[in-house]
């Protein structure tokens, strides 16, 4: 067959600007980014990671040079311009991260230079678009959404029709985030706790934290519990059978997850009012073996299946029953179904296979590479010279 215009090629040249792939302190995004990085450059594609050179992310760099892909640094958008506007015209796809110091200008600065096709990554999708509606977004405005070929959401569900109907998105599909093998697997050891979690402290998941967690752990004396995470405030009162750890970095966070009998997803509040976001931690905790009790949201049962594959509590009372009452049998068969499904659906491979297939469906669409609404190149649609116009 021979290729035409809008045919991808087989091995494309992906830009990445993202929040922090070097850094995890305090960043959700590196896990996914490094996942999805490590999966692509396996598939064989060129991939390289802009990041902008934080000192926040500069003092607690726990991966300073990935070992896939390419990673640089960058000081202030124009240095970008000075030194990667021909990496970012040049190559087939680039994505622009949610997040981004600067990045409504960033991403303007994509869309004119690109040659290629352009997405946004959204990572807090519901966040973002409040802030977008209230006009308070510092990384995406309204009126750039049209810009880009393709809008990635950690969100899926009814969110993306929205995005399109409401936003004029060209194309919004869900990127979920994955978990990556070789990172998150069952390890050796007897549990310490009873119920751990693993999370950044945010407002809006401390009460369901409280409710879920901390509220248990005063009901029952006998029982051992620990909360893992970074920037949570020195004015909390934690309960006396409770172990607080600051931060784990993600190569320790399997042999976390093996020291917990039961591990407790929760979801911010933006995202149980969209539904269909998975939280980066329900996955990896699924392919470490670990059994998961979670708050309830719409969506929850498309990624795993509610009291076989994980366990959903309401209140203090029914985490307090699934700690003391369930069969031990029990317990390890859900951990064991849910890594199946974990293995089976929900790894960064899956993600990037994913990823390929939108960028076939722009590519195979009524857009070419540069002619999406607001980046239409001139030369696609006047003749040249001594060629008939139509």
């Amino acid at each position: 067959m021979i290729p035409t215009l809008c045919d991808p090629p087989n091995r494309l040249r992906i830009v990445i600007l993202g929040l922090s792939i070097t850094s995890s302190w305090g960043n959700g995004h590196a896990t996914t980014y490094r996942g999805l990085m490590r999966a692509l450059s396996r598939r064989g594609h060129e991939v390289m990671f802009l990041e902008r050179d934080a000192p926040w992310y500069r003092d607690h760099r726990d991966l300073p040079h990935p070992p896939f892909g390419a990673t640089y640094l960058y000081d202030s958008v124009q240095e970008l311009r000075e030194q990667w506007s021909s990496a970012l015209r040049d190559a087939d796809l680039v994505i622009v991260g949610s997040y981004i110091p600067d990045g409504i200008e960033v991403g303007r600065f994509v869309q004119r230079m690109a040659r290629g096709l352009v997405s946004f990554y959204d990572i807090d999708t519901p966040v973002t678009l409040a802030a977008v509606v209230a006009g308070t977004c510092q990384y995406l405005s309204a009126d750039m959404i049209p810009g880009f070929d393709l809008y990635l959401s950690f969100t899926g569900g009814p969110v993306l029709r929205r995005i399109e109907q409401e936003f004029g998105a060209h194309m919004a599909r869900a990127l979920y985030c994955g978990v990556d093998p070789d990172c998150h697997n069952p390890a050796a050891g007897a549990p310490d706790w009873d119920l751990g979690y693993l999370g950044t402290y945010s407002a809006d998941r401390q009460p369901p934290l409280e409710r879920l967690l901390c509220a248990p752990a005063r009901r029952w004396a006998e029982g051992s519990f620990a909360v893992a995470g970074s920037l949570y405030p020195e004015n909390l009162t934690w309960p006396g059978n409770l172990e607080r750890i600051e931060h784990i970095e993600p190569g320790g966070h399997a042999t976390f997850f093996a020291r917990q009998r039961f591990t407790l997803n929760v979801t911010r509040a933006d995202m149980i009012r969209s539904g269909y976001s998975p939280s980066v931690r329900l996955f990896e905790a699924a392919a470490c073996g670990v059994p998961i009790i979670s708050d309830w949201w719409t969506g929850l049962d498309e990624f795993f299946r509610p009291g076989r594959e994980i366990l959903v509590a309401r209140n203090s009372e029914e985490v307090l029953f699934y700690l003391r009452e369930m069969p031990e049998e029990q317990r390890l068969k859900l951990a064991g179904d849910a890594r199946e499904r974990a293995l089976a659906c929900h790894t960064a491979e899956h993600r990037a296979a994913a990823l390929e297939s939108y960028v076939a469906e722009v590519w195979h669409g009524k857009r070419r590479p540069g002619c999406s609404a607001t980046r239409c190149s001139a030369a696609h649609h006047t003749p040249t010279a001594g060629a008939s116009a139509p």
